[in-house]
């Protein structure tokens, strides 16, 4: 394996045991935790300075804080992405400025590429020809597209209530596409992670892309933490919102904080806040109860169309909580009409795409900043994780029903109550 110099194994979250990268591929042998990347930061010859230095065209420009060397990558020119000024935000929140680290930047529309760029690359170095995981939607997508650039075979189990998007564009990259579809109704993540579990157990040799199966999803999101911080001349901000399904990148961006921090580059942590849709908000619910983990959401009590981040078991949700709590963040649940509201008129304030899902995020903020969280001096980001045009039908749809209900209540029906009373 083609490994940087200070990348020195695998530590288990649970029990502290630590593997050799080479041999380890995913879980702990000992007690089945989550695997993380191990560094020792003495040896990484690298200061903000250098980085000033290089040219801003992916996350790989941050190699000697990832396991693997450049020139082992797969690749397709992720991260990079901007970090856009939004004034009008800013002035309808009452913040002293808001930002939007736009994600919906990357080659498949989402931050996913960065895991997938890192998981591709450790299945290839670990001699993989068949890679397999469940998604929500856009990880499959994400999947896909590097196992394509990889040369590997991908097997992707999607629920049915996955995006038209997604699906389609998971088979035109040439994956193998399974979409779980129930009798009785559109199918949850859950049962494609049943479908998933069953096709693994069949084929024992397929190797898994699966969240916090694969060691390295969480560490290739961690460069939205570098990015961000950099872009800010390595200046915490008061808040980054995050809409949170498995937390992945939430968690990710937290152990860039660490790191950046340990190495003396910032003072501070990133106060990290995990905005949810209050149809499935299981972090949010065991952060107000004071919990170390949440509680599990049954399929017949999601009422979400947030699809993307209507994640009912969140299985690292102690990491969610330990990151929000240690870096003195927060957590947030609003409403479907609050999220899609907030898509719309952030197009219409800004002429930013959000993702539907995504929005969770702004709405989240809105609310935070209504509550006393954020403050007329702070400056707020907000983490797109996805392009606008991934949910184009139900942020049409969302509009239609919208004006409908305004033109028959004899208002105007040009979109002017967003959230907060409204975006001028």
């Amino acid at each position: 394996m083609e490994t940087t110099d200070a990348f020195i194994g695998l530590s288990c979250v649970d029990c502290g045991e630590t593997f050799d990268p080479e041999t380890t591929t995913h879980r702990c042998s000992d007690c089945g935790g989550i695997l993380d990347p191990a560094y020792d930061l003495d040896r990484i010859d690298l200061s903000p300075e250098n980085l000033a230095g290089r040219p801003f065209e992916s996350m790989w420009r941050y190699a000697e804080l990832l396991p693997f060397v450049p020139g082992a990558a797969v690749s397709l020119g992720e991260g990079a992405t901007p970090l856009v000024e939004c004034p009008a935000l800013a002035d309808a929140m009452g913040v002293g400025r808001v930002l939007l680290k736009d994600e919906g930047a990357n080659p498949t529309g989402t931050f996913k590429d960065r895991g997938q760029s890192l998981a591709m690359t450790a299945a290839r170095e670990h001699g993989a020809a068949d890679v397999a995981l469940n998604s929500a939607g856009n990880a499959g997508q994400a999947a896909a597209a590097y196992a394509a650039r990889a040369d590997l075979d991908a097997h992707v189990y999607l629920p049915s209530r996955a995006g038209f998007t997604q699906k389609a564009m998971t088979e035109v990259h040439g994956a193998d596409l399974t979409v779980t579809d129930p009798i009785d109704g559109n199918s949850q993540i859950g049962d494609a992670g049943k479908a998933y579990a069953e096709a693994m157990e069949e084929h024992p040799d397929w190797y898994s892309a699966k969240t916090f199966v694969t060691p390295y999803r969480h560490e290739g999101k961690k460069t939205m933490a570098l990015e961000l911080l950099e872009q800010l001349d390595w200046e915490a901000p008061d808040g980054v919102v995050y809409p949170t399904g498995g937390g992945v990148g939430l968690v990710g961006m937290h152990k860039a904080a660490r790191e950046v921090r340990q190495l003396g580059w910032t003072d501070e942590l990133v106060p990290m806040y995990a905005a949810q849709a209050a149809g499935c908000a299981p972090v949010v619910d065991a952060y107000e109860a004071g919990a170390d983990r949440h509680e599990p959401v049954p399929d017949d009590r999601i009422d979400t169309a947030c699809n993307g981040i209507a994640i009912p078991d969140p299985g690292a949700s102690p990491l969610i909580l330990d990151a929000i709590r240690e870096s003195d963040g927060g957590a947030v649940a609003t409403t479907d009409r609050e999220i899609l509201d907030a898509a719309i008129e952030v197009a219409r304030a800004e002429g930013l795409e959000v993702g539907a899902t995504c929005a969770a995020c702004v709405s989240g903020a809105f609310a935070l900043a209504a509550s006393g969280e954020f403050g007329p001096d702070d400056t707020v980001v907000l983490l797109n994780t996805g392009a606008g045009n991934k949910d184009v039908d139900a942020l049409r749809a969302h509009l239609g029903e919208r004006d409908a209900e305004r033109e028959a209540a004899g208002e105007r029906g040009d979109g002017a109550d967003g959230p907060a009373g409204g975006i001028e």
